[in-house]
């Protein structure tokens, strides 16, 4: 009777959504590769004798694997998650294991171009880790979308900093020990955990306690990047012994596993889940779905026959009149007297990639992430050279700082759009549109030059940037449907890459070579009148060759113009809160009398 409890237990324990939630977690807290190149490059560079641009141009490959990702958004549709995940493995130890074979030694030098085709394979591997932990989760949670994406995201976004601090307990002697573990640590998480991370029926798992668990999850978080940021300002710092930071990465990997007590204890020391009895209006949707193979064919007949005052109506009555005109539709056409006719999806339903990008709707959100999410990508790439223009010698605790801000922007983004969402019962593009605005009062708080400008630009920036990349997956589940989530998603990330192309490319890197050409001669000038005077005392001056911008002139143009962006970016997201309220209305149970 025993063994017979317990394996009920544990068949419950597997399949338990916030399990799968949990270990999708770990998963990401791996997956960020792609954040960890600025450790990884400076021992290709030294090894393979590279100059700056040759760096670059593997920067470039590894920015393109970190966005291109149709192929695994494509094949969620088809292939089963763990079949996803394990395509990821491969790619991310074939492609940077050779690497590591090439830094050691152990494989004859190969050309740049191999090497750049290797970071690639290597880091686009975590868009097929992304793509499942999201795809999973998000139909496991179909009313928490916000909070899920959030979280998920935001620790992808802490990975690097985690794996960083794994990397210093080990304390290897050997450069390349990194870019081993970057080959070998992510796929042994991956294989370990890919076989939970699955849909598993999560929509019938509500417990009343959900909201508990949730506020836990966020509470971790929240101690995680706090207990991260404090880490990193001690090493800095001090010179710690190898035993105390031995002991801080022991602490660091017990707080990310402490998750897994929600589903111990939602399993094992709570009630069974009690199934939701189905409403009147949902048992007529039921019983006739069972019967016709044109179910949705059938349902979408609704929308062009219901009254318009029925949009009007509380909730309630909205879904019983619509189940009425549903199970008479069925009848109708059970009865050959209604021929029903296909047609594109609306807003809500299940969209195919092809047919969302003829919708302006998708346009609107990609462009509006183009300008947002690229202009906050500008700041991050820049924020190293940014402060060395202001006089910072240590810039490493800057780039951190904005890294923290970014996973808090991500967790705390999916928490407040899921309240406006649920609880004002406004469309999600609004918190998108109050997040913009914040990047857009920091970037103009630095462009005007104003006290602590550093600090302020990357807190805003931080926190808008990783907000938009909780809100926009959520929000493209709920107007553009589940169905093809992973196509839709990878799909939106190309946004980042194009507009960091355009704005860091052309925008801050021109301006910025501006000013310092300005400021070489001015250098220039000087130095040749110094000559002269030297020259006269019988003095030889040495010339300096620095080329570099310095001074808060050097990203200020850049920093307005950016804020201009940002500001449009509100304006398109007001637009498709504007064309979505009856979506969200619909989705949300919120009348809009």
């Amino acid at each position: 009777m025993t063994m017979l409890y317990l394996q009920e237990k544990f068949n419950a324990f597997v399949h338990n959504r916030w399990l799968v939630f949990v270990c999708a977690m770990w998963v990401q807290s791996c997956a960020g590769i792609g954040y960890l190149f600025g450790s990884i490059s400076p021992v290709i560079k030294s090894t393979m004798g590279y100059d700056q641009r040759q760096v670059a141009l593997l920067g470039v490959a590894k920015d393109l694997g970190d966005s291109i990702g149709f192929i695994a958004g494509s094949l969620c549709e088809v292939l089963p998650i763990w079949g996803l995940m394990l395509i990821g493995v491969v790619q991310n130890f074939v492609g940077y294991g050779v690497v590591w074979l090439v830094v050691t030694k152990k494989l004859p030098s190969l050309p740049l171009w191999v090497l750049c085709v290797c970071i690639f394979v290597g880091t686009n591997g975590e868009t097929y880790f992304n793509t499942g932990a999201l795809v999973s989760c998000v139909q496991n949670f179909p009313k928490n979308r916000g909070p899920i994406v959030g979280i998920l995201k935001g620790f992808a976004g802490l990975s690097g900093a985690i794996l960083t601090q794994i990397y210093t307990m080990i304390n290897a002697p050997d450069a390349s020990a990194l870019v081993f573990m970057v080959a070998v640590g992510p796929s042994m998480v991956v294989i370990a955990l890919m076989f939970i991370v699955r849909p598993v029926g999560g929509h019938k798992q509500n417990r009343p306690s959900d909201n508990s668990s949730f506020f836990f999850t966020f509470s971790l978080c929240l101690v995680l990047a706090a207990y991260l940021l404090g880490v990193l300002l001690l090493e800095d710092l001090l010179d710690l012994g190898q035993a105390l930071i031995a002991f801080l990465t022991v602490v660091l990997i017990l707080i990310i596993l402490l998750p897994v007590l929600i589903p111990i204890v939602l399993v094992f020391f709570s009630g069974p889940v009690a199934a939701p009895a189905p409403s009147e209006e949902e048992a007529l949707l039921l019983e006739p779905r069972k019967q016709n193979g044109e179910e949705d064919v059938i349902l979408s007949e609704v929308e062009d026959e219901k009254p318009d005052e029925v949009d009007t109506l509380p909730a309630p009555e909205r879904h019983k009149r619509i189940a009425h005109l549903q199970a008479k539709l069925f009848q109708a056409a059970a009865e050959g007297a209604v021929r029903v006719k296909k047609r594109r999806p609306r807003r809500g339903e299940d969209f195919t990639l092809r047919q969302a990008l003829v919708k302006a709707d998708f346009w609107l959100i990609f462009v509006s992430l183009v300008l947002a999410s690229g202009s906050g990508l500008t700041i991050i790439d820049n924020m190293g050279q940014m402060c060395e223009s202001l006089g910072y010698d240590d810039t490493s605790i800057f780039v951190s700082m904005i890294s923290i801000w970014n996973f808090l922007g991500r967790v705390g983004g999916g928490y407040i759009s899921e309240s406006i969402v649920s609880n004002y019962g406004f469309p999600r593009p609004v918190s998108m549109a109050i997040f913009q605005v914040l990047m857009a009062v920091g970037l103009l708080y630095y462009a005007l030059a104003w006290p602590a400008a550093i600090y302020v630009v990357s807190i805003l920036t931080g926190l808008g940037y990783g907000a938009h990349w909780a809100i926009v997956p959520a929000a493209a589940s709920e107007l553009f449907g589940l169905k093809s989530f992973g196509a839709l998603y990878n799909f939106l990330t190309l946004s980042s890459s194009v507009g960091t192309l355009l704005f860091n490319g052309v925008i801050a890197s021109g301006i910025y070579d501006h000013y310092a050409d300005l400021q070489s001669g001015l250098k220039q000038q000087q130095q040749q009148q110094r000559s002269l005077a030297a020259m006269a005392a019988g003095l030889v001056l040495g010339e300096d060759e620095s080329s570099s911008c310095s001074g808060s002139i050097c990203y200020s143009l850049t920093c307005a113009i950016l804020a201009g962006l940002c500001l449009i970016a509100v304006v398109l997201s007001l637009i498709v809160v504007h064309r979505t309220r009856s979506v969200y209305a619909n989705l949300y149970g919120r009348s809009q009398g």
